[in-house]
Formats: C-alpha cells, structure tokens, sequence
C-alpha cells in the first residue's frame, strides 16, 4: 500500500469508527486533564505506566520510539509541569492553555505547534431561529523529535477513534511524530468535509421551503440568518487553515519528515475543496435570503393592490351616501318615488364596474 493510501485510510477509519470519549475520568487514570500517554517503538504501542516522565526518559535514554501525551483542557499548573518536561515555549503553552486561537502552525527551534479548530454537526430535530448547527472546539499539537503532545479543548474532537487507526497501522506510526500530526491533520480536514455535507442538508431543506407553493406555511427569516451566523462560524474554524498546511507542506522543519512532508500538500487540497464548498454555500445562502425578501416585497404589494383596489371601490358609494346626506332641499331627485332604488342601482353598477376593471388587471 503506498504511503498516502495509508494515511487516508488512518482517517476514514477515524471517521468511520466508534465515537469514545477519552476524556471521561473513568478513562484518564492519570490525572484530570491527561486523556492517555503511550510509547511507540517501531509503530509498536508501549504502555507508560510508570508515568510520563520516565517514559520519556526511557525514549531519549534509547534513542527510538516518541511519546503521544494527551491532554483535555490543562490547567495551568498542569501543563507547566509538561512545558517542563517537553521543553515547550512559553508563548505556545500559554495559546494551548487558554484556547481561542486562529488555526497556526509556529516554529519553536526544534519544536512545531500547530493549532486546529475542530467542528461538528449538531443534530436537531428542525432548524430554528436558535438552533445551533456547527459546534466548534480546538486541537493543539506540540510535535518534537521524540514527542507529540495534544491538547483538546470543546466537548467533541477527540482522538481516541484516531489513535486506534494509527495503531492498525503500525508501518505509519514508525514515521515518527511527523506521521502523528499528519493523521491530526487529515483526521480534521475530513470532519470539516462530513460538516459541510450536513449543513448542506439544512440549506436545502430551508431552500424547498422558501421556494414552496404559495400558501405554504411562511418561512421563518431567522432560520436563514441563523444559518448565516453558523457558516460564518464554520468559515473562521476552515479558511485559516490554508496558509499553515502550506507551511507544513513547504518548510524546512526538521521535525517534519519530508517524506510526510510532501503529502500535508495532499491534505491542503482536501481543505481547499472544503473552502469552495463553504464559499458555494454561502454564496446560496445570501440568494435565498434575497430570495425570501423579494418574495416578502412581492406579497406585501400584491396585498397592498388589493387594499387600493377595494378602497376604489368602496369610495363609489362613500361618495353618493355622502352627498346625498347632505340633506340639501333642492337635491336630484330627492322626492322622486324611484330615487333611492336608482341611486343604489348606479352604486352597484359602478362598483361592478370598477371590480371587474380590476380584477381584468390582476388586483384582486
């Protein structure tokens, strides 16, 4: 199997594996924010049991095999003792512990930090005005020689399903920390993909219901602007990513593998597809938006025709009644026996009249 098909199917079996949730303290036996820390010798998972400071020094004592120390949301006291024992840059460890960064890759001498956003569909019954599409979180991963430390912060995201892969595939993991973080990487690009896919469902869901039959129940505009606000969410979490897997592609780390190195270009034209798609779809969004609002226009004028139109008609006999309850003696045939009878026939007549000339012209 060539190399970029094992990494791919690392991911689909990610993807496509059961959901565990590492971060349950019944699965973190060592610490509160540490998700898991294992030894891989020849792509061979190690048990640290001993504790992640004499794993460490046994991979550096032996010079072959990394460290993969996961964390899930670190406080700070918790994670200075790690920057400690990694040698991790003060600036980086202050980004992974309080979170909100753009998605990033920096270069520390022999250390990358790369920031993730991860995304998720948030599963609902029907899309309303306040329903939350995209949930969004962040992944960082420090990637040295012998080392790879994530750090997860949301309630989704997590590597577990990933690391099992990696481990079905132990000729990848024997690339060293590199292939780790390349796995991160396409494990990402692919959620943003599956997202994209089930917020596409959504937009055309509210699309057959703002182009619906006449008569159809109105479509509720804060659906169109809730799914504005979720794409615009989902776009910060995807566009940045473009320029640091460029850099992951084309630098000159020396922690990245060039032989890995090549296919992260593999992984940015998952992202760009991702990016046109997200383009495309908000692009569809804004039409629909339009497409409702011309449509609201529309009906407004049509009911406001028909408001004119009856209010024409309507002023026939407001007129005659009125001028003939002016009760003046020398009136038209006031004292005429047939007077009222005529008088109520022209109104009728000239009401007709105007109501056929409109609806001849669609105003009623």
């Amino acid at each position: 199997m060539s190399v970029v098909g094992s990494l791919r199917k690392v991911a689909r079996l990610a993807r496509g594996g059961r959901r565990v949730d590492l971060s349950h303290p019944a699965r973190s036996p060592l610490g509160s924010a540490v998700v898991n820390c294992v030894v891989y010798r020849g792509g061979v998972r190690q048990e640290c049991a001993e504790g992640v400071a004499e794993a460490v020094r046994r991979v550096r004592k032996q010079g072959d095999g990394f460290v993969w120390l996961g964390l899930h949301e670190p406080a700070g006291e918790e994670i200075a003792e790690v920057a400690e024992l990694f040698g991790l840059h003060p600036l980086a460890v202050e980004d992974a512990v309080h979170a909100h960064q753009r998605p990033k890759v920096e270069q520390y001498e022999d250390v990358l930090f790369a920031v993730f956003k991860t995304v998720t569909y948030v599963e609902h019954e029907a899309l309303t005005s306040v329903s939350e599409v995209v949930d969004t979180g962040e992944l960082m991963v420090f990637t040295g020689p012998d080392f790879v430390v994530t750090v997860r912060h949301g309630r989704h995201g997590s590597l577990g399903p990933l690391r099992e892969a990696l481990e079905a595939l132990p000729e990848q993991l024997a690339k060293g920390p590199s292939a780790v973080l390349h796995a991160i990487a396409d494990h990402v690009v692919d959620e943003y993909l599956a997202t994209v896919e089930a917020v596409q469902g959504d937009i055309d869901q509210v699309e057959i219901d703002v182009f619906a039959p006449r008569g159809s129940k109105p479509v509720d505009p804060g659906r169109i602007y809730q799914l504005k606000r979720e794409l615009l969410e989902l776009k910060r979490a995807v566009v940045p990513l473009g320029r640091p897997l460029h850099l992951l592609s084309a630098g000159t780390s020396r922690v990245v593998d060039p032989e890995i190195r090549a296919y992260f270009r593999d992984v940015a034209d998952h992202l760009a597809r991702v990016t046109e798609q997200i383009q495309g779809i908000d692009s569809l969004v804004d039409s629909i938006l339009q497409a409702h609002l011309a449509q609201v226009t529309v009906a407004q004028n049509e009911d406001m025709r028909k408001i004119t139109a009856w209010a024409a008609i309507i002023a026939v006999p407001t007129m005659v009644c009125g001028v003939y309850g002016m009760n003046f003696a020398h009136m038209p045939e006031l004292r005429w026996r047939f007077g009222y009878p005529l008088a109520l026939a022209v109104i009728a007549a000239a009401c007709l009249l105007i109501h056929r000339g409109f609806r001849r012209n669609g105003w009623l």
